[in-house]
C-alpha cells in the first residue's frame, strides 16, 4: 500500500488530505472523501459519514498512523468500496511532505558513504564509535518539503548538496525496544533527501554540537510512504539520482552497519519513538554530489528514486534566499589562534 498527503482547494482554503496512491493506475484516492461516500452507502447520514471520515483520515499522517491497524483497515475498506468515486489523476495533485513527523532523526549507517565523504573533506577515517553504537542527529520538522515543492536555496551557502536516504516511518509508540520489537513498529518507507550546506557543515560540526544551519533549511520527504508489507528485502532496494534529467549516480541499499530494526531499537533506548517519526537510513553509497565531485546550483531539479517506493523531485529556488540578519563574529578570548568561522 502507498499512502501520501496532498493539498486540495476548498471554500475554506487549502486543505491537506490523506491519499492512497496507485501509480500503476496513475491516480490517487482522497481517502476521507472515499470513506464518506462509502459510509453514506451503508445508510450513515451525511453528517455522521463526515465525522467518521475526519476521525480516520485527518490532515496529519502521523495522527492517522497512530490509530494502528484500524487505519490501514479503513484505507482498504474505503478504496475497495468507493475508490473510483474519489480518485484524482496523479499528475494533477499538489503534494506535501508524505508525513508530518513529530521527530526527524537522521542516521549514518553506510560505511562506503562515510569513507568517501571523509576522503573528500580530508577529515581522516570515519569515527570508530559509529561501529559501536548507531549515530544519528535530530533535524527540524518545520522545513519538510514534499514531492515537486520548491526548496529555498539558502543564501548563506555556496555548496548545497542532496543526500539520497531511505526514511523509516515509525508505526507505534515504543521505548527500550529490542530489534524484534522495533521491526514490528516499522510502518513503511519513504524517500528522505537530507539537503546539506557543505561549506557550512565543517565549521559547524567542529563546535561539537551537531548540525545546525548546514541541515535545518530543507528536508525532502516523499513522494509517499510504501508500507512494509510491500518491501521484500531492504538490502535489495536500489536507488538513483538525476539532476536536470541527467543521471548522476546509481546505488544500492546494502552494507548497513546496523539494520533498520536495530537503528530504531537504539533510538528507543531511554527515549520514546512515536507514530510518524522519521529515521533516515543515512546516505546510500554515492548518494551525495560531494562523493562524485559535483555540486548543485540554484534552479537545479533533483530527482531521487528508490525502487519499490517512487521518485521524489524538488527544484531549488532560482535565487538564493538571503536572511535579513547574520551574526557577526565575536572576539575569541582563549588565545591568538581563532577557530575557523562558520561560512556564511
Amino acid at each position: 500500500m502507498k499512502l501520501g498527503r496532498i493539498s486540495r482547494s476548498s471554500p475554506d482554503g487549502d486543505q491537506i488530505r490523506l491519499v492512497a496512491v496507485e501509480p500503476e493506475r496513475e491516480r490517487v484516492i482522497d481517502l476521507a472523501q472515499a470513506y464518506r461516500i462509502a459510509r453514506q452507502g451503508t445508510s450513515a447520514s451525511a453528517a455522521a459519514a463526515r465525522r467518521l471520515a475526519a476521525a480516520y483520515f485527518p490532515s496529519s499522517m502521523a495522527a492517522a498512523i497512530a490509530a494502528g491497524p484500524a487505519f490501514l483497515d479503513a484505507v482498504q475498506w474505503a478504496v475497495d468500496r468507493a475508490g473510483d468515486d474519489a480518485s484524482l489523476p496523479v499528475d494533477d495533485v499538489d503534494w506535501v511532505a508524505a508525513v508530518d513527523s513529530p521527530v526527524i532523526r537522521d542516521g549514518l549507517t553506510f560505511p562506503l558513504h562515510m569513507q568517501q565523504f571523509h576522503e573528500k573533506v580530508g577529515g581522516g577515517l570515519p569515527n570508530p564509535q559509529l561501529f559501536k553504537t548507531p549515530g544519528y542527529f535530530k533535524g527540524s520538522t518545520g522545513v519538510s518539503y514534499g514531492h515537486d515543492q520548491e526548496v529555498p536555496y539558502p543564501g548563506y551557502s555556496e555548496f548545497v548538496d542532496y543526500e539520497l536516504e531511505i526514511g523509516l516511518i515509525v508505526g507505534a509508540h515504543g521505548s527500550n525496544l529490542t530489534p524484534d520489537e522495533a521491526q514490528e513498529r516499522l510502518f513503511g518507507l519513504t524517500i528522505f533527501n537530507d539537503f546539506s550546506a557543505r561549506d557550512v557543515q565543517g565549521p559547524e560540526m567542529g563546535m561539537g554540537m551537531g548540525p545546525q544551519k548546514c541541515k535545518d533549511f530543507a528536508y525532502g520527504i516523499g513522494p509517499w510512504i510504501t508500507t512494509m508489507d510491500e518491501i521484500a528485502d531492504f538490502d535489495a532496494l536500489t536507488g538513483s539520482v538525476r539532476v536536470n534529467g541527467e543521471e548522476w549516480t546509481s546505488t544500492k541499499a546494502e552494507g548497513m552497519i546496523y539494520t533498520p530494526a536495530e537503528l530504531l531499537a537504539y533510538v528507543s533506548i531511554g527515549d520514546v519513538v512515536q507514530p510518524g517519526d522519521l529515521i533516515g537510513s543515512g546516505t546510500l553509497p554515492n548518494g551525495s554530489a560531494l562523493e562524485i565531485d559535483k555540486k548543485l546550483r540554484p534552479g537545479d531539479v533533483v530527482e531521487l528514486e528508490i525502487s519499490g517506493v517512487g521518485v521524489l523531485r524538488n527544484r531549488l529556488s532560482a535565487e538564493p534566499v538571503v536572511a535579513p540578519w547574520w551574526p557577526q563574529p565575536r572576539p575569541y578570548p582563549f588565545g591568538a589562534e581563532q577557530p575557523e568561522e562558520t561560512a556564511r
